[in-house]
């Protein structure tokens, strides 16, 4: 014969006692006064440390065999209620977690008011096997009146326990509990500012000394490279600027402490449009071709120092000291590399290549393939130079 099947009991039967009705036995209400005066008093000075204790005073005050504080989470993909500062016989579920839209504390954030259950075990399958949970009272936390935080709930061991005389001081100590958490989130809030404040001191504190150290290797190096000073001040000027050019594009700030990456069209732009000459008709001389690529600060201050000296030497010698030349810088991604290509055109005819190198194509070289690891080749082109840089994109976002 086929065994009956049992049906489980509607949730709402969970709630049908209304606490309202339950008689308030004489009590001693002074002595509560004074408990939860005499937490209130200590919270301001460690509010965190005090939520075991208000969920303690929530035991003694009720005559409850256990107590916690579930508190609300936005989790994906449905939010819940984790359990936090349990005692009594629930105490091993501390850290435990239950659904936001199939448990007793959802309807008590739903109703906003003291809610009582009737054995929810019977319902709500997520409450582990072997619990008895005969009467449960809940009342709902919130930030002011507003914001819900979760459920301060209490167990008993038979029905009948409650009355409403519980729900009323529940609702009181579940105010300061409120409270408490305020102060103890607002001190997280502020633990955090001052870490990011500090994090981005330090990080400025390393871009300056980056900085200084770049010059001072830049005026060294230049001044070995020069013959007066009038060419050591223009030489100098113009990495400078374009330096600062570069610098300009990270800006830091405390949602990205470490800076905010630049896209390399940008930082392209602002380097080579010193040396854009004026045209006739609106025309350009200067083309820049290729997708997004973003750079860290470090990398920036590397390209900025590379395409100015390209630039440099372009309007010197090369396509840019020629009313009809033309330069296009074309950039594409293969795999994990970024390739670039600065390719010069009708500009001053070139037979064979330079007998030596200057400084400044000893500076693109060195950066090239010692800060970024990558490569660089010339090819001297009867037309315009032609100059092909290969470097890995993670290096790159640094």
């Amino acid at each position: 014969m086929e065994a009956a099947k049992v049906s489980k009991p509607d949730v709402s039967t969970v709630y049908a006692v209304d606490l309202s009705q339950r008689p308030v036995p004489q009590g001693d209400a002074a002595r509560e006064k004074a408990a939860l005066l005499q937490l209130a008093r200590r919270m301001h000075d460690a509010p965190g440390e005090m939520l075991p204790r208000f969920v303690e005073l929530a035991m003694e005050l009720t005559g409850g065999i256990s107590a916690g504080i579930s508190l609300l989470e936005e989790t994906e993909p449905s939010p819940v209620f984790r359990w936090h500062h349990l005692k009594g016989i629930l105490s091993p579920f501390n850290g435990a977690t239950t659904p936001r839209d199939f448990s007793p504390c959802g309807i008590t954030l739903e109703r906003s008011a003291p809610t009582l259950t009737i054995h929810p075990e019977r319902v709500y399958d997520w409450i582990p096997p072997g619990l008895s949970l005969p009467e449960v009272l809940l009342v709902p936390l919130h930030i002011g009146r507003t914001e819900p935080l979760g459920t301060l709930w209490i167990v008993a061991d038979r029905i009948g326990h409650f009355h409403c005389g519980h729900g009323a001081t529940m609702q009181e100590l579940a105010g300061f509990i409120g409270i408490a958490l305020k102060m103890v989130r607002s001190e997280q809030e502020l633990q955090q500012a001052l870490e990011q404040q500090e994090l981005l001191t330090r990080e400025m504190s390393h871009r300056l000394k980056n900085l200084f150290t770049i010059v001072d290797g830049m005026i060294r190096i230049s001044a070995r490279s020069t013959d007066n000073k009038d060419d050591l001040v223009a030489l100098l000027s113009g990495r400078l600027h374009a330096l600062a050019a570069a610098h300009s594009l990270v800006r830091p700030s405390f949602s990205d402490v470490q800076g905010a990456a630049s896209n390399l069209a940008e930082l392209l732009s602002i380097v080579t449009e010193p040396h854009e000459p004026p045209t006739t008709g609106g025309r350009r001389r200067l083309s820049l071709r290729g997708p997004s690529v973003l750079c860290g600060e470090q990398s920036v201050n590397g390209l900025a120092l590379v395409f100015h000296e390209l630039a440099t030497n372009a309007a010197k010698y090369g396509a840019l000291c020629s009313e009809n030349g033309r330069v296009d810088v074309l950039w594409q991604i293969d795999g994990d590399d970024l390739s670039i290509t600065w390719s010069e055109d009708r500009g001053t005819q070139i037979s064979i290549p330079p007998a030596s190198k200057g400084f400044g194509s000893t500076l693109v070289e060195a950066t090239v393939t010692h800060q970024f690891g990558g490569t660089l080749s010339y090819d001297w082109r009867p037309v315009g130079l032609s100059v092909n840089i290969v470097m890995p994109l993670s290096i790159l976002a640094r």
